[in-house]
Parts: C-alpha cells; sequence; structure tokens
C-alpha cells in the first residue's frame, strides 16, 4: 500500500497467507486508527466489494524514521548566519508544532480553563515519550519537562535555540503567551513554563 496501491481482502489473503478472517480484522483495527479507507467498487450486477488504500496518515506512520531529516533540518536553522532569519525560522516551526498539538484538544481549547488545556497538552506531550507534568507555583499551574524532549538537537546551538522553539511552541498550543521559567541548562531539576503575566493593555508585563 505504501506504493499507492489498492487491495482487496481477497488479494490480501492471498498475498499474506492468512485467512480472510484474520485480514478483515486487522482491516476494521486500522480503519479504526484511520490509517486506511476503502473505497466501494461495483461491477456488474454482483455484490459491491471493497478496496483499501493507505491514507495520508497510513502513509506517514507507514514510512521511514524523520529523526534523521529532522536533525539535519535543525542544525541547517541554527547555521543560519542572519539573527533575523534564523529567529523567524525557529518560531515559526514552534508555532507549526503548537498548532499540531491544539488540533488534537478534545474540543475548543477556548471551552476549557487554562489548567485543563495545560492537562491536555501535558498528556499529548507524554504519549510521545516526553516526561511531562503539571504543577502548581504560587496557585497557578506550571508545565513541567523533566527529560529534555530533543536531547541531540539542544546542544547543537549556543543561543538556546531549541529553548525558543518550545516557549513558542506551548504558547501557540495553550493560546496563552509562556516563558521559560526555569531551565535544564542553568542546573535546575526541569524545564518550567509559566504563563507570562499580561499588563492591562494586553502586552506581555516583565518576566520575574
Amino acid at each position: 500500500m505504501r506504493n499507492g496501491e489498492s487491495f482487496a481482502v481477497g488479494e490480501l489473503t492471498d498475498l499474506l497467507g492468512v485467512t480472510a478472517t484474520a485480514v478483515r480484522q486487522r482491516i476494521e483495527r486500522l480503519l479504526e486508527l484511520e490509517l486506511i479507507d476503502r473505497e466501494k467498487v461495483v461491477a456488474g450486477r454482483g455484490r459491491p466489494t471493497f478496496r483499501y488504500r493507505l491514507t495520508v496518515t497510513g502513509h506517514r506512520d507507514a514510512g521511514a524514521n524523520p529523526a534523521d531529516l529532522a536533525d539535519a533540518m535543525w542544525r541547517e536553522i541554527v547555521a543560519v548566519e542572519d539573527d533575523e532569519i534564523r529567529n523567524k525560522l525557529v518560531s515559526a516551526v514552534g508555532a507549526r508544532l503548537g498548532q499540531q498539538y491544539a488540533m488534537q484538544f478534545e474540543a475548543d481549547r477556548q471551552q476549557h480553563s487554562f489548567e485543563d488545556r495545560m492537562q491536555q497538552l501535558s498528556d499529548l506531550m507524554s504519549a510521545r515519550q516526553m516526561v511531562t507534568q503539571v504543577n502548581t507555583v504560587d496557585e497557578l499551574p506550571v508545565l513541567d519537562i523533566c527529560v529534555c524532549p530533543y536531547p541531540t538537537l539542544t546542544g547543537a546551538s549556543d543561543d538556546r535555540a531549541m529553548c525558543r522553539l518550545e516557549e513558542q511552541m506551548i504558547s501557540e498550543a495553550l493560546g496563552q503567551p509562556m516563558h521559560l521559567s526555569s531551565c535544564r541548562l542553568d542546573g535546575d531539576g526541569c524545564c518550567q513554563f509559566s504563563a507570562v503575566t499580561l499588563t492591562a493593555d494586553g502586552s506581555p508585563a516583565a518576566n520575574p
């Protein structure tokens, strides 16, 4: 299916050497996960059949591990000599990642409290092997990331570009400006992200 081909149950049965029941059980699971979809085929007066093909999500999950590509792209970004261009790229990548997380929230993020949104984000990040938890500091929720999620990329630059990217990503996901209030690179136990205090005119106040 990675070649873009579609298959009927009978074809999969012959190719895989298993029973039609086993194929149908796996098909139902893949349909539930939205990794494949099906197309009805009507030929003559006989019963219609279905052909199955990978969805966009299926192609992504079946593809090669993008870690090497991500590493190479990130190193090229932080190597850009123009500060303005480099910062714009870092910010854009962070915003795009944040938008992807926000799209996976259970419902409209503005219908949930800030703490609820933070917990949803923590759950999504934890599902991606990132060690995160929501705690309370001065009666306000904070997001702690206790293990660097991108250890091989963080050290690719000495200007903490990855820290800025994570700030942008979390801010975009939560719909609220966030700042890195403590960092493991400074010897703290966790990287902690707190909400930015806004002034009366809506602009960010100076962080403590």
